[in-house]
Order: structure tokens, then C-alpha cells, then sequence
């Protein structure tokens, strides 16, 4: 059976990643971005240069209609979807909380949390048995900021992540006799551009030392254990969380 694979936010990190190694693997990806249409058709280029098909569609997953629409054109283009990986998140300015305003905080949550909710539901629409599917594999992106905290940095992203942890069990549990398996990933200081996002593009060299391994990550390693949570290796693996931080 094709197995179709839909990565949210797959036009550069950790997204990019999983997406170039889930073609390798033999899946047909279907990558979202927001803005950057340029890095998401380089994306789309590189696996179809290297024997693989993809398709870039713009959605923002902070816009049920968006993510609706995105689902419908995996849909019509590739088929069937077999797995879902909720990676699409951002990350404000470092600020202390006292200094954030609601509209920030909100911001966080609607593309972190509630868009990984809805890129969920409707993912399962298509994958359980309950609706006729054959079955299949959601990963969800956390962060080791969910349980360090990210203090005097981003306490809401942070926060939307522990969310993330909280949700990958709850939704194991429930669709599990649904033939869905559900799991996540937390990766530690990983070399992307997210950082900038945040407002220090060099943190990973700033903070590497308190890692055990005295290094970053890299996007490639943490999409070795997403592939990994995909695939029938990991067949009796739900509910669980995958540390890929250095130790720290």
C-alpha cells in the first residue's frame, strides 16, 4: 500500500528533515509552509531529484479552514494518508512572562497546540478504522522546554509544549484500538533557524555547554527518531515521548 506522509511546517529544519528522509524511506510527502514558498519548492526539488514525490501546499495550521483545505489536497493529489507528523510551531521573542501580552501567548498555542489538534482530527478522519481507514501513525514536535521551562526566555512555548505531551498520551490512549498509533519526539537545542525566532540566533552555541554531549543537535537526528515512531519498527510504541536533547 502507498503510504502517503504529511509534514506540517516541512519547508526547513526539523520539518525539511523528516521530510527528505521520509521520501528516502519510500513515502509519498506532502510538506505545508506558511510563507517561504521558495524553501518549500527546494524541499519538493531535492526529493524529486533524488527519485521521490512531494507536493508543497501553503497552510497556516493556526486557520481550521487552512488545515481543512491542506488535508483535501493531500486527498485529491496523493491519496490516502497513512501518517501525519505535527511539527509546524513558532516561537516569540525571548521575553520574561511578566512582559507578554495576550495576543502573544494566544499566537503560541493557535499554531503549536490548537493546530496540531486539528491536523490530528483530521488526520484520523482519514486513518481509523472507525472511518473505514487501514490504520496508520501520528508524531507530534515537543521540546525538552516542556519540562526545563525556558525560563527569562519563552515560558509560552514551553508551556504549548508540556500541552503537546499531555495531548500525545491522551490521544494514544483514545484511537489506539482504532489502529493509530500516536507518539512524540522532544528534541533538545537543535541547530535550525528557529532560534532567530526567538531573537538569539546563536543560542545553541551559547548554551552547549550545559549539554551532557557539549553539543547542538542536528534536524537530521531528530527526524532518525521520527522515522523511526512511523515506522512498523515501532508497532508496539504509543503513547510514548522520544528525548533527542544530548542528555540535557
Amino acid at each position: 500500500m502507498k503510504r502517503v506522509v504529511l509534514v506540517t511546517g516541512g519547508s526547513r529544519g526539523i520539518g525539511a528533515a523528516v521530510a527528505r528522509l521520509a521520501a528516502q524511506d519510500g513515502y509519498v510527502v506532502c510538506l505545508s509552509y506558511l510563507r517561504n514558498r521558495e524553501a518549500a519548492d527546494e524541499v519538493v526539488s531535492s526529493i524529486a531529484a533524488a527519485g521521490g514525490t512531494a507536493l508543497a501546499v501553503q497552510a497556516d495550521v493556526a486557520v481550521e479552514a487552512d488545515v481543512v483545505s491542506l488535508f483535501g489536497q493531500v486527498d485529491a493529489s496523493l491519496g490516502r494518508l497513512t501518517a501525519l507528523v505535527n511539527n509546524a510551531g513558532i516561537l516569540e521573542t525571548q521575553r520574561r512572562v511578566e512582559d507578554m501580552d495576550a495576543a502573544r501567548i494566544g499566537r503560541v498555542f493557535a499554531t503549536n497546540v490548537t493546530g496540531s489538534f486539528i491536523c490530528a482530527r483530521e488526520a484520523i478522519r482519514r486513518m481509523s478504522t472507525r472511518h473505514g481507514g487501514s490504520g496508520g501513525a501520528i508524531v507530534n514536535l515537543s521540546s525538552r522546554a516542556s519540562r526545563l521551562g525556558a525560563a527569562g526566555e519563552y515560558v509560552d512555548y514551553a508551556a504549548s509544549k508540556g500541552a503537546i505531551d499531555t495531548f500525545t498520551v491522551g490521544l494514544a490512549k483514545e484511537i489506539a484500538a482504532e489502529g493509530i498509533r500516536v507518539n512524540a519526539v522532544s528534541p533538545g537545542v537543535i541547530y535550525t533557524d528557529i532560534h532567530a525566532s526567538g531573537g538569539e540566533p546563536g543560542r545553541v552555541e551559547r548554551v552547549k555547554d550545559a549539554i551532557p554531549m557539549k553539543r547542538g543537535g542536528t534536524a537530521e537526528e531528530v527526524a532518525r527518531a521520527v522515522l523511526w515512531l512511523l515506522s512498523d519498527d515501532a508497532s508496539y510504541t504509543t503513547g510514548a515521548c522520544i528525548d533527542v536533547s544530548g542528555g540535557r
